[in-house]
């Protein structure tokens, strides 16, 4: 069922090592600065060349192979997750409400493994390029790395991520060309009213009642306004306002965030969410003042690149556990800023498991780093080939 080389296998236990230790001490966005040096220190033991500090806190180390062939970028991030980890397990976190709950210490280390096997072989003739990112969490640490001359410096013709599935089982894979994963916006509306005893409302203007009417509005966007086979969500997730039992208070602030594939939902949904807000709060005498934030663009995989990761995945994972056309997620991924530059793929990596990621039970799988690193490594070999193939 496995193509993983003999070579891979044997590389197992040192990147459930590197893994573990990675996980041991996480690292907030942009403060990845233990993580980046020991990832970088793994990289020059293998003989490649590092240069730290790209977009603040991320890595990248460079394999030369020959001067034919292209020059391919493989991606990992670096960061973890503000929340406490409940595993219990020997190397769960030693930093308090810090912890990897997403498996970015498992993508590094199938990236360290695939850097240290390519490292020793002479199988490839182009150029990989290792890209260790921060802050893949909230902070656009691609943006950030891209901004800091990351494809100028480190010229690539495309690029590939893989991100681990815990839904989906152990040692398959998936991926799809056009949107994988759904555009993240932020909002805030502040509701301004007028204070009133509770006793006496009719004295005030009520930014609850107000802010209560607009939560159930913004709904009816989604349900009435798009169309029924367009993907969009918006989810108020926090309200915010009053301190008392009997007192109307005089602002409430409503904050949540808004995911879609496509650009021209994503106008709808932002539209009419200011026309919303602005409408309900005139309505009710109050007042409202609104920020919204576009975070991420939607993750949309090119053709050709899915079509290489397609045949890569298929002769390391077997074709039979290879998905080609797995449904978009409506989760967010900075990695389409990377896409926005360079034409790349965003694939999954099935570790099986109850608990899914962003949770305080989660743990990465450590039995299939080696299916990561292989996948990798064939990748590599079947876009770069020695002597053109």
């Amino acid at each position: 069922m496995t193509a993983v080389p003999e070579e891979i296998q044997a590389l197992g236990d040192r990147m459930t090592e590197w893994r573990r230790e990675i996980h041991a001490h996480p690292e907030l966005a942009f403060a990845e600065h233990r993580t980046a040096a020991f990832v970088a220190d793994r990289l020059r033991e293998m003989g490649l060349d590092v240069v730290t500090g790209v977009g603040q806190t991320g890595v990248v180390a460079t394999l030369h192979a020959g001067d034919a062939g292209g020059a391919i970028g493989l991606r990992a991030e670096l960061d973890a997750l503000p929340i406490t980890e409940r595993t219990g397990l020997p190397y769960a976190s030693r930093e308090p409400g810090v912890m990897h709950a997403c498996g970015h210490d498992g993508h590094c280390a199938m990236l360290l493994g695939a850097a240290a096997h390519l490292s020793g072989v002479e199988e490839l003739s182009g150029t990989v390029r290792f890209i260790f990112q921060p802050a893949e969490e909230n902070e656009g640490g691609a943006r950030v790395m891209i901004e800091d001359g990351l494809f100028e410096r480190f010229p690539v013709h495309s690029v590939y991520a893989i991100h681990n599935e815990p839904g989906m089982p152990e040692g398959t894979f998936a991926v799809r060309p056009g949107p994988v994963t759904a555009s993240l916006d932020l909002f805030e509306i502040k509701v301004t009213g007028r204070e009133a005893h509770a006793a006496r409302p009719h004295r005030g203007a009520d930014a609850i009642v107000c802010s209560a009417a607009i939560v159930s509005a913004l709904q009816t966007i989604r349900a009435r306004e798009l169309d029924p086979l367009d993907v969009g969500v918006l989810s108020v997730t926090r309200i915010e306002g009053g301190n008392s039992w009997n007192v109307l208070p005089r602002s409430v602030r409503l904050r949540g965030t808004v995911r879609t594939l496509r650009e021209q939902v994503r106008e709808t949904l932002e539209t009419r969410l200011r026309d919303i807000a602005e409408g309900l709060t005139a309505t009710h005498g109050c007042s409202a003042s609104i920020k919204y934030e576009r975070r991420y663009p939607s993750t949309s995989n090119a053709e050709p690149q899915v079509a290489a990761a397609a045949s890569a995945a298929r002769r390391v994972f077997g074709a039979d556990r290879v998905d080609p056309d797995r449904p978009p997620t409506t989760a967010a991924e900075d990695f389409a800023f990377m896409q926005r530059e360079r034409p790349g793929c965003y694939a999954f990596l099935g570790t099986g498991g109850p608990a899914p990621v962003h949770t305080p039970e989660y743990d990465f799988n450590d039995d299939v780093l080696v299916w990561g690193a292989a996948f990798w490594v064939e990748l590599a070999r079947s876009l770069l080939p020695a002597n053109g193939g």
